[in-house]
């Protein structure tokens, strides 16, 4: 095997979402995120456009920035969700997002991947491709990070105000942001793959609905 399987395995199965167990004390270097963008960017594209841009914000005035704008939109749905949420574990979910909501200024780095696209009305067809590039780095930017000690979580509701994010950080026009990336090193490392359904009810064959 060209791979150790089990260690790749491991890291594809326990890349988890990360947001209590972020360590708000422990700089992130400069250089490891780097590193960990130099892998991203070989992810496939569509059409070999390499469009995306990584914005990572470190200074902590625009953190702060980026934080009120993401309660200021967020907060109060993710304050309701976790109430209402009947689901144990989504619950915990939404108790997860909405205290990373609350500390979100204090985490070292904050990556926002963005790409060189307008996508309001643009067809389907176009507009998978343009996020399938990005998303796929992003991925792959989260499991070097993984591998390295660091944790992350995809989030999304910065984007609601992404005009105010925009021109703080000088954004330009032509690109649109597609997550927001806290990042930081981890406290401990003992993630263990999630809770999902057997692979076996979520996959068909040839036909909708055919599990063989």
């Amino acid at each position: 095997m060209p791979f150790d399987l089990s260690q790749t395995d491991r890291l594809l199965s326990t890349t988890r979402a990360v947001r209590k167990r972020l360590d708000l004390q422990r700089p992130v270097e400069r250089e490891v995120i780097l590193d960990c963008l130099r892998l991203a960017i070989q992810a496939p594209t569509a059409s070999n456009s390499q469009g995306w841009r990584w914005m990572v914000v470190t200074d902590p005035d625009k953190r702060k920035l980026i934080a009120e704008s993401y309660r200021k939109v967020g907060q109060g749905y993710l304050e309701q969700a976790a109430q209402q949420e009947k689901d144990a574990q989504t619950q915990r979910v939404y108790d997860s997002a909405l205290a990373l909501s609350r500390i979100l200024e204090q985490v070292p780095a904050l990556v926002i991947p963005c790409v060189e696209a307008k996508l309001e009305g643009v067809p389907h067809p176009i507009a998978s491709g343009v996020y399938g590039s990005v998303i796929q780095a992003a991925w792959s930017f989260q499991l070097a990070l993984r591998s390295r000690g660091l944790g992350s979580v995809w989030t999304t509701l910065h984007l609601f105000d992404a005009d105010t994010v925009a021109a703080a950080l000088e954004i330009p026009e032509g690109f649109t942001q597609i997550a927001l990336l806290p990042v930081a090193y981890t406290l401990g490392d003992d993630f263990k793959p999630a809770e999902r359904p057997p692979v076996e009810t979520v996959t068909y064959w040839n036909t909708w609905g055919a599990t063989s």
